[in-house]
């Protein structure tokens, strides 16, 4: 069979039942061995990759609706439509379906030819149609019980549609239901209702086509107004034509157009109002509805979208001033209506949507909508910016940066949504909270795009914090002038919030702009003030700013909060919170547990030397013992240069490996089995396992027990101790009688300090640093499988610099000013 390729987009309903887009591709039909049988095959037009491979199946319903989509549902909640671009291929398409099934082209639904009963199968071979009972008033209960002994049949249901179709069926029966209401004949439309709602679950859309007509629509709203289980009627007609109005804002010349927009909105009100819930049995009885109304709007937006003059009259009437205040409404209210319908376009269609509104510069005409007084219309263009936002940020970040070439920073577009952003008015700032998370959109990194000729990321953020940045933070800057908020009422708490979580972001995902940014502008103290706030929302909000700034464990914000005192804020806030256990209380101890943990030396230094004496009685956590502690150690080396050298010897001895040996560790790791480990057995590497015990002493463990040991002791091991050559060292390796301390190497390198011949060896007689042999055994260094020398230590040392000593004056003057 010759194969023949149509373009195609590839649909599936999803569990709302709506359609998602799989992508376009070209369709073809042919033998696939894999499936033992015809199949359509469809094949991505942008890389060749399958969207679909589905066998025709000779039991499939499929249909063909509006001459070009193939609707069948492939398995039980699972629905899937080809939309062609051309008729044409379409209708080639269905000639394959329909030879594979051995139908007549001519028909729109193929057969379904499921297991019936025997007496189904031979009434079928009997009688080719259903019989319908002659359309008389006195025969509705009839018709009504027919059309529901029909719907739990797939054939009968097949049979009724195609005789509902054939015979003008439905007008006839909407002709008796005008002298049902004529002679009151509530019976009679209680039975008519029945039926519609079964013509309904029929789930045709040739019936949907003959029902949604423009001159039996309205009569089939009418009989859903008859429901038996209501003791009055709904009004549904009388809504439609007087309460409901259609605006051209824009005249519509094309009277399918306006046809469409008319049936679309009647369908969509049926759907939602008229029909009851479907129950479990009937909601996929409803699918093609869906379908009715989604390709309906894709096709209405397709319509407008071709029409150049309605679309620049849309905008010239927008952007003109002498348009009055309720016309402008009602164009940027279709406006809003005509972007919620884009979104059911395809991707690419989608994309060629926004830049046509673009081209006929949908940016400029929001620009001087957010610039009027009217809320309505002021929220209207915000949501019409957020779908330009969400879909294309680069475009609308594009624009914003061209207009700031002609135009002063307060007019510009992103400068007026941070001005409606700080000046709403609404209680709960709604808005505010909208035109925010526009915000983020607009200034996050990760969807800026990065060509070969330039950065987006670079251009814009220089941008943002050159035009942009100083109206964000002016209500933080004008309301943190004292030691404390000048206003602290609700609305300007929650304003605030809102500024410093966008601030917050810009710490975590900008680099050097926003810390230039907080150093030079002193950000970071205002943003503390807010901690003496009475919502404790907003300190919460102001202790989170300063730890995504401490996160990052960059030098230069830390000096910054050194040299400005910015822990000073906190610390106050924790010691007025008192005993009490709450939020404030344990993210201020999880901020200093950070430091602490993360060994942030500086601030260590910083946080015990100013404010120790206020935090020293804190207990009930061992976070600020722990930084006293670290603190100590740091000095300790501080103090003892040449022990930090021994330390970091020690360190290298133990850490130095060989890659080869890591990897192989790391293989032997991955290739145990969990199960064959004992319960509470250590994974220790085969390199591990030779090393002695006394070569996994911690240095400082060994520090700490050399400190313990008596002045007396030491001076008694100093008298013994008689280093040839040179004068003893001014730290003391004194351990117990007994006592071992072994330094190896775990590396087989030649000339190491240990090895014989080597400078200060033992091996080398008179050499500096070598031992006697009468030297005590407390003061001696001796080996295990191997030769370690003493190192030669410097003894000279550099005295502080000035600047220094004038910080730590600045320091103890401040930690004075603080503890009183």
């Amino acid at each position: 069979m010759t194969d023949t390729r149509r373009r195609v987009k590839v649909y599936t309903l999803n569990e709302d039942r709506q359609w998602d887009d799989r992508g376009t591709g070209h369709v073809s039909s042919g033998y696939v061995e894999r499936l033992k049988g015809m199949s359509l095959l469809v094949r991505a037009e942008s890389d060749g990759s399958l969207l679909l491979e589905c066998k025709i199946n000779p039991n499939t319903v499929y249909q063909k609706q509006q001459d070009t989509l193939i609707v069948w549902s492939e398995a039980e909640n699972y629905d899937l439509a080809l939309s062609f671009q051309e008729k044409a291929g379409c209708d080639e398409i269905w000639e394959k379906i329909c030879q594979v099934q051995g139908k007549d082209p001519s028909v729109d639904i193929s057969q379904d030819l499921v297991d019936e009963s025997e007496e189904e199968r031979f009434h079928d071979m009997s009688s080719p149609g259903l019989e319908l009972p002659s359309c008389e008033l006195s025969r509705l209960e009839e018709i009504a019980e027919l059309v529901a002994s029909s719907l739990p049949s797939p054939l009968r249901r097949e049979k009724l549609a195609l005789t509902l179709g054939n015979e003008d069926y439905i007008k006839k029966l909407l002709e008796l239901f005008h002298v049902c209401e004529d002679l009151e004949n509530i019976e009679g439309l209680h039975h008519l209702y029945e039926i519609i709602k079964g013509i309904f679950l029929l789930n045709q859309t040739a019936l949907f086509e003959v029902m949604f007509s423009e001159e039996c629509i309205m009569d089939v709203i009418g009989c859903l107004e008859y429901d038996p289980a209501l003791s009055q009627p709904r009004k549904h007609r009388e809504f439609l034509t007087k309460t409901a109005k259609f605006k051209e804002v824009i005249p519509i010349s094309d009277p399918e157009l306006k046809q469409k927009i008319h049936q679309t909105y009647r369908v969509q009100y049926i759907q939602d109002m008229v029909l009851p819930t479907p129950s479990v049995f009937e909601e996929n009885m409803l699918s093609t509805l869906h379908s009715f109304i989604f390709f309906n709007k894709v096709e209405i937006v397709g319509m407008l979208q071709k029409d150049e003059k309605f679309l620049t009259d849309l905008f010239a009437q927008l952007t003109d001033e002498a348009t009055d205040e309720e016309k402008r409404q009602e164009l940027v209210n279709f406006l809003k209506e005509f972007c919620a319908f884009s979104q059911t376009l395809q991707p690419q269609n989608r994309d060629a949507f926004f830049k046509t509104l673009s081209n006929m510069g949908i940016l400029p005409a929001l620009e001087v909508i957010l610039g009027m007084d009217d809320t309505q219309v002021r929220s209207a263009a915000t949501d019409i910016l957020s779908y330009l936002v969400e879909y294309n940020p680069s475009m609308v970040r594009e624009f914003v940066m061209q207009e700031a070439q002609q135009n002063d920073d307060d007019i510009l577009l992103i400068n007026l949504i941070i001005e409606h952003m700080i000046c709403d008015t609404d209680p709960e700032h709604g808005g505010a909270v909208q035109l925010m998370g526009l915000l983020r959109i607009l200034v996050d990194p990760e969807n800026m795009l990065a060509t070969a000729n330039k950065t987006e990321k670079t251009e814009f953020l220089g941008f943002f914090y050159k035009h942009c940045m100083h109206v964000l933070t002016a209500p933080l800057l004008a309301n943190t002038t004292e030691d404390k908020p000048s206003k602290d009422d609700f609305q300007t708490a929650q304003l605030l919030a809102l500024v410093l979580e966008l601030l917050t972001f810009c710490v975590e995902h900008h680099t050097y702009h926003i810390k230039n940014y907080i150093i030079n502008k002193d950000i970071l103290r205002r943003v503390l003030v807010l901690m003496a706030s009475k919502h404790a929302f907003l300190a919460l909000c102001a202790l989170r700013f300063k730890r995504k700034i401490i996160g990052l464990k960059d030098e230069f914000y830390n000096c910054y909060i050194m040299k400005s005192f910015l822990f000073e804020p906190v610390v106050k806030a924790f010691l007025n919170n008192g005993s009490r256990y709450n939020l404030m209380n344990s993210a201020i101890i999880e901020m200093f547990e950070f430091i602490r943990v993360e060994d942030i030396k500086s601030l260590i230094d910083h946080v015990i030397e100013i404010y120790w004496k206020a935090l020293e009685d804190v207990d009930y956590v061992q976070t600020f013992k722990g930084l006293k502690l670290r603190f100590e150690q740091q000095r300790e080396r501080q103090d003892n240069p040449k022990l930090d050298s021994m330390r970091s010897i020690l360190r290298n001895h133990r850490y130095r490996r060989d890659a080869r040996t890591t990897e192989n560790e790391e293989e032997m790791w991955f290739n145990t089995d969990e199960d064959d480990m004992e319960d509470g057995e250590a994974v220790v590497s085969p390199s591990d396992k030779t090393k002695n015990d006394d070569d996994i002493m911690d240095p400082i463990s060994k520090f700490m027990e050399r400190k313990k040991l008596k002045e007396s002791e030491e001076k008694e091991v100093l008298l013994k101790t008689n280093l040839s050559g040179r004068q003893s060292p001014s730290f003391k390796l004194s351990l117990s009688s007994g006592t071992k301390t072994t330094l190896s190497s775990q590396s087989p390198a030649t000339n190491l300090p240990g090895s014989p011949g080597s400078p200060g060896s033992p091996g080398s007689p008179g050499s500096p640093g070598s031992i006697p042999e009468n030297t005590s055994q407390t003061a001696a260094i001796t080996t295990k499988g191997g030769l370690v020398g003493l190192v030669d230590y410097s003894d000279e040392e550099e005295d502080d610099d000035e600047d220094e000593d004038k910080e730590d004056t600045l320091r103890l003057s401040k930690k004075a000013k603080f503890e009183s």
